[in-house]
């Protein structure tokens, strides 16, 4: 089948060549954003640490001349993407210019002066506390976070949700207090703050922030189950801002739910539409007092192939339902809705706490990965493990030597996983390639290259030893951090990120060391046992990720980028567009660690990636 390989008509983008191997059937280019430089100058062992992005739309044969206050300190053009300045010093200013067929050209972002510390500190601003309906008292604190690039400029703007102290899970009975977003730039400017009011119960399962440029005008938008009472950024209500839906156990089980579209450069809302799917009768969900009919997830996907699109959930346990969603020329439309009580009977109760998105058949569109369920870029179901609900998932290309993605994920209930506890299946067909046994609910599990004596990702999980890519068992000794990764130091492995530090695996001695604790600067986690950051991503810099978190006084964000030098030259992950939509999901549920299209690893090959385009 041809596909059409230029953008939209009404896109007047310009197609940009790629640093990436094209894959060898042709596929449509992607939109993603028009980044700048991202140059990040930091303090490091006496001298300037500088990193900087290589775009997905760079030539192969860009290289880079580095500049202090206008003073050239490379001989020859340099072909990575940091340098360390060892002269350098604190009032120093900074410039990179891209070479071109030995011509250096002008690009955006391109200019940076030293950071004071290794970590950059972006004040926030703590909403005021307040009381329950039953006199129970709470503060603020900062949660889950993402980032978008609000104004165009081709930065990254944090948009980050605040919970209450009493947020609940679904399962607990109580008021909680309302649930605020907020968007900051990266001098802590606050750009907006959405109140969503008393009608959107607190929680981890029941806000996600969805922040992606959806339209193609170059400047993201923000999506958000709203509902009456909810006040947008610039203080209009939507719906009736006197209801009151919450019944006595705090639950909010009646009135209307709606999905609201707000302008990312001031919290406005641009347009409103009813949730889908409406709650219905709370029971049909699978109880009656309010636990699985409000299980909500979110994200984004190309599933055009080209445009992306937003994608919001709800129920995982029994019912599910996912609803993908278009922003075009100003018009919220329903692309499809696929609901299991209308067709795909077989993907009830097998969400997971987070869907992941990947094109798991290469037809060059998207494809849901929702738990053990996987749903086609047309909205129709795919396949289904059948081993039910698990609450860890990861989707990406963890063994080079096999085609296509995999999916590796955590089940639940022994019952219906059977001897398949873990493990890791085929992204197009759902075959099981390989399984640990396990008669408990297994909690987490990971996927990170972090031995380079076994090619592609190891995975492990709370039960069970560290499994190769291929399902052989490296060691019944794993890596007690489970929780997240992270691309830190200077080689392609990745390191482990839990609570407030990142360590590496030492697979000669099983024990991990420590490369960065966050503890000295009052840094702290979110999601309890889940440790999380804020967020983790590719914000700025080379192609390593960077660590946002919160203070433990909910006073400031901390971002961390890596002082490392490397010599391996990978485009930005933000222009790989499955591990942009995966960051964009990040914040959901349970959140998870991206994952690139491509293999990212000790024994990688050249980059291959799809072509991309920027809206302007």
């Amino acid at each position: 089948m041809t596909r059409n390989l230029a953008p939209s008509a009404s896109t007047s983008a310009l197609l940009l060549a790629l640093t990436f191997l094209q894959p060898a059937l042709a596929a449509p280019a992607r939109q993603v954003e028009r980044l700048d430089r991202g140059l990040v100058a930091l303090p490091a062992g006496g001298g300037i640490f500088l990193s900087w992005r290589v775009l997905g739309s760079d030539a192969a044969d860009t290289r880079f001349n580095v500049y202090r206050d206008d003073v050239k300190l490379n001989a020859a053009p340099l072909d990575a993407s940091n340098f360390t300045d060892a002269g350098g010093n604190a009032s120093a200013r900074y410039t990179i210019r891209p070479v071109v067929k030995d011509k250096e050209v002008k690009t955006l972002g391109s200019s940076a002066t030293v950071w004071n510390a290794a970590w950059l500190r972006i004040p926030v601003q703590q909403p005021a506390g307040g009381t329950t309906p039953d006199g129970v008292a709470y503060t603020y604190e900062m949660n889950d976070g993402t980032p978008a690039d609000l104004d165009g400029d081709g930065k990254y703007e944090l948009v980050v949700k605040w919970q209450p102290t009493n947020a609940k899970d679904n399962s607990q009975s109580g008021y909680t207090g309302n649930t605020y977003v907020d968007a900051y730039r990266l001098d802590g400017t606050r750009l907006w703050r959405i109140d969503l009011g008393r009608n959107i119960r607190a929680g981890a399962h029941y806000t996600t922030i969805v922040a992606y440029d959806l339209d193609g005008d170059g400047r993201a938008e923000v999506m958000l189950k709203t509902a009456d009472a909810t006040v947008d950024g610039a203080g209009t209500v939507i719906g009736n801002a006197a209801a009151d839906y919450r019944n006595s156990a705090g639950y909010i089980l009646s009135g209307p739910e709606f999905l609201t579209v707000f302008d990312g450069r001031t919290g406005k809302a641009l347009a409103t539409t009813d949730y889908l799917p409406a709650r219905g009768t709370v029971s049909s969900w699978g109880d009656n007092y309010g636990n699985r009919v409000d299980r909500f997830l979110g994200g984004v996907a190309y599933l055009d192939g080209q445009r992306p699109s937003a994608v919001f959930s709800r129920g995982y346990y029994t019912r599910a339902v996912v609803a993908a969603w278009d922003w075009r020329d100003g018009q919220l439309t329903s692309r499809w809705v696929f609901d299991t009580n209308n067709e795909g009977a077989a993907a009830r109760g097998q969400g997971a706490h987070w869907f992941s998105v990947a094109d798991v058949d290469g037809d060059a569109r998207d494809d849901i990965i929702y738990g053990a369920a996987t749903i086609g870029s047309d909205g129709h179901l795919m396949y289904t493990t059948g081993l039910c609900h698990g609450d860890a998932l990861h989707v990406g290309k963890f063994d080079p030597q096999r085609a296509g993605l995999q999916v590796y994920m955590v089940h639940e209930t022994p019952s219906c996983y059977g001897t398949a506890s873990s493990g890791m299946h085929d992204a197009a067909t759902g075959r099981l390639l390989w399984s640990v046994p396990a008669t408990s609910d297994v909690g987490r599990g990971v996927c990170a290259d972090v031995d380079p004596a076994y090619l592609g990702e190891e995975c492990w999980a709370t039960r069970g030893g560290l499994m190769a890519a291929d399902g052989r068992e490296i060691s019944t000794t794993r890596p007690g951090r489970v929780n997240f990764a992270s691309w830190w130091d200077g080689d392609p492995l990745r390191e482990l990120l839990d609570a407030t530090s990142i360590d590496k695996w030492d697979p000669a001695t099983g024990t991990s060391v420590r490369l960065l604790d966050a503890g000295p600067q009052n840094a702290a986690s979110n999601n309890g046992t889940k440790s999380t950051p804020v967020l983790s991503a590719d914000l700025f810099g080379d192609w390593r990720e960077e660590v946002v978190w919160r203070t433990a006084d909910n006073t400031a964000l901390l971002v961390y980028s890596t002082t490392i030098p490397t010599t391996h030259r990978i485009p930005t992950l933000m222009h790989d567009p499955q591990y942009r939509a995966q960051v964009a999901g990040q914040n959901a549920g349970y959140n998870q660690p991206p994952h690139p299209s491509f293999y990212l690893g000790d024994g990688m090959g050249p980059v291959q990636g799809v072509p991309v385009y920027t809206p302007r």
